[in-house]
């Protein structure tokens, strides 16, 4: 009975310990936000971080974020990873996650507000993980129960970090696209990507063959390979960077569609340029005339016979390794899409500023004499696929929106040809 009564007495101090982090959390977000009392939100930092953030520090941060994204209105739902616990809060403006890290005291020793990260409940059946080389990516699957017309889609995101959703903002495209699929019987799979879920396997020596390639391809290999899905057949669709690599990708997976959204086919680097010109015309206070001329010095010098894998990070577009930058200036994507052989749809929006009709001219004249390639122009879509009016600019990404129903339909009828 002792022993029992110890056991019950340890397990009781675990789960109080376990509570009091996520309990402190919630605390220290009310003093903050909602209650104003930042002297009390100061005094949940570990020492370490309140000799470096001074209450004033403290109020004047609270008062700019709350200006960027409103009034705090409710914590939507907690998750932890060991001692990280993810606060997902609803501002007046947007949702994201405050990320707040504790040491063994409950006091705070880490601090950040971050895109939401999705967290799979144990019940939830959609869920798949995917080993991936050295990972297990953290997906989606979402299969018909009925009118199953044997299709899977797989969904490769764009640059940067990016969740399994794609979520920018309020929205999220590549959710909109795979629920749209599964109402007309086609199977998706979307997945967080690596530099996401996992961002210390990403490092100065990685490219985007570790960024985007490699996951892609082991995906698609996963299901090719996997009885469930014997007579299905495996497309794989790219937005943005998924549609850039996508040439590379092919030449790897062999499926059986591709599908490229918003892809650039010219090189990065001098997109770069073209959307500092338009960000500073639009709005020289966000892009300064400095910042253009410092993204043209950086990419004239990338451009040079000065560049090598030895040049540093800061002299190079977006402080991005001179690794991850020698593989795509070494990589042409016009001249690998013409060992694609299966059918190809490519989707333009005529409101991205981010890739421009320009691309879309030159893989359309590039595919000219191929009749199994299809190009489709949306005039009034951005660079999300999202319809909307007027000048575009980065303000668009902060309005709700879901993906045009007629690309949707243009989509879904190329998949199931």
């Amino acid at each position: 009975m002792k022993k029992i009564l110890s056991l019950f007495l340890i397990f009781s101090v675990l789960f109080s310990f376990a509570q009091s982090k996520k309990e402190a959390g919630n605390e220290f977000i009310k003093n903050l936000f909602v209650e104003k009392n930042v002297e009390k939100a100061h005094t949940f930092f570990d020492s370490s971080i309140a000799g470096q953030v001074s209450t004033t520090d403290l109020k004047s941060l609270a008062d700019q974020l709350e200006g960027q994204l409103g009034e705090l209105k409710n914590i939507l739902e907690v998750n932890n990873e060991k001692d990280t616990y993810y606060f997902y809060s609803e501002f007046s403006k947007t949702k994201l996650d405050i990320q707040i890290t504790f040491n063994e005291n409950n006091k705070i020793i880490g601090f950040y507000f971050t895109p939401h990260k999705i967290f799979d409940k144990e019940d939830d059946k959609t869920a798949l993980k995917i080993k991936s080389d050295d990972i297990e990516l953290k997906g989606t699957l979402l299969q018909p129960t009925e009118n199953n017309q044997k299709k899977l889609v797989i969904l490769v995101h764009g640059s940067g970090p990016q969740d399994r959703d794609e979520t920018i903002g309020e929205n999220k495209p590549f959710k909109d696209i795979a629920e749209y699929l599964l109402k007309n019987g086609i199977s998706s799979y979307r997945y967080d990507k690596r530099t996401y879920s996992h961002p210390e396997t990403f490092n100065d020596q990685s490219t985007v063959e570790q960024e985007t390639i490699n996951d892609a391809v082991n995906i698609s290999n996963y299901f090719k390979n996997n009885d469930s899905f014997k007579g299905y057949q495996i497309i794989i669709l790219g937005h943005s960077q998924g549609a850039f690599l996508m040439p590379e990708i092919a030449e790897k997976a062999q499926v059986s569609k591709y599908v490229f959204m918003a892809g650039n086919a010219r090189p990065l680097q001098n997109l770069l340029v073209e959307q500092y010109e338009y960000l500073h015309k639009i709005n020289p206070s966000n892009v300064s005339e400095k910042d253009v001329q410092n993204m043209k010095k950086q990419v004239d010098f990338l451009n040079s016979n000065k560049f090598n894998l030895n040049s540093q990070k800061s002299d190079l577009p977006l402080e991005q390794p001179a690794a991850y930058w020698k593989y795509l200036v070494n990589y042409k994507p016009l001249d690998a899409v013409k060992s694609i052989k299966v059918p190809m749809f490519f989707a333009q929006g005529g409101r991205d500023y981010q890739v421009t009709e320009k691309d879309f001219t030159l893989w359309k004249n590039q595919l000219k004499n191929n009749k199994s390639a299809e190009f489709k122009f949306y005039p009034t879509l951005s660079h999300l696929f999202i319809k909307g009016s007027g000048t575009p600019s980065p303000k668009d990404y902060e309005i709700k929106g879901n993906v045009d129903e007629e690309f949707l339909k243009d989509l879904t009828q190329f998949i199931l040809k």
